[in-house]
């Protein structure tokens, strides 16, 4: 499977930077081709300490603690709209914007789209491939909650960053990562089944 992946300058890089390691532990996923906004590497500096700045594949992998001769990552310039991504004659499963800045859902609602992550979800949405897009805003405004149905309506998924709770996490990691399988979910990408609703009932008052 191959599958575009865009990193925005929202709030959440923990999301993108767990979905890509999962993606990779999943044994399906063969390439992912990779983008990032302007402004992402520096949310991932304030939030995870990383530097990516003048990003490439070797220094992904690093990040992420894949083998230095990985081939699962294949890095995009914002600008290249010359990039596979860019055409609907490259066959893939879809994209993921994770996260994705309410900037992003905007252009890419509008259909003028001026870089690589516009192009590469209008096109995903025009060959009607999956496209999910992982807004981290709040609250959201009225033009917010407009462009998210506009896209919906055009057959993208829309997944707020809203972890749940019934796995009873323990740590910032637990919930990010039970979010993230719902992310995989989309694209029926295995991963462990803990964060699947099981149906148990609830003991009722006094039972054990």
């Amino acid at each position: 499977m191959e599958l575009t992946v865009a990193i925005t300058g929202a709030s959440g890089t923990i999301y993108a930077f767990r979905t890509l390691q999962l993606l990779a532990e999943s044994g399906v996923v063969k390439t992912v081709n990779l983008v990032m906004s302007g402004t992402a590497a520096t949310v991932a500096q304030v939030e995870m300490g990383v530097n990516l700045r003048e990003p490439s594949a070797a220094k992904i992998n690093e990040w992420l603690g894949l083998d230095a001769g990985s081939q699962l990552i294949r890095f995009w310039r914002l600008d290249n709209l010359a990039a596979k991504p860019s055409s609907g004659s490259n066959k893939q499963a879809g994209m993921i914007v994770v996260p994705c800045s309410m900037g992003t859902l905007g252009a890419i609602a509008s259909g003028a789209g001026t870089n690589l992550i516009h192009r590469a979800a209008d096109v995903t949405l025009k060959e009607g491939r999956k496209l999910v897009l992982v807004p981290r805003e709040t609250p959201y405004n009225a033009i917010h909650l407009e462009n998210m149905l506009r896209l919906s309506r055009a057959g993208a998924q829309i997944l707020p960053a809203s972890p749940g709770f019934y796995h009873r996490p323990s740590s910032v990691e637990e919930l990010v990562e039970h979010f993230c399988f719902r992310i995989l979910d989309q694209f029926d990408i295995p991963h462990s089944k803990k964060s699947q609703w099981t149906g148990d009932e609830v003991p009722s008052e006094g039972e054990s």
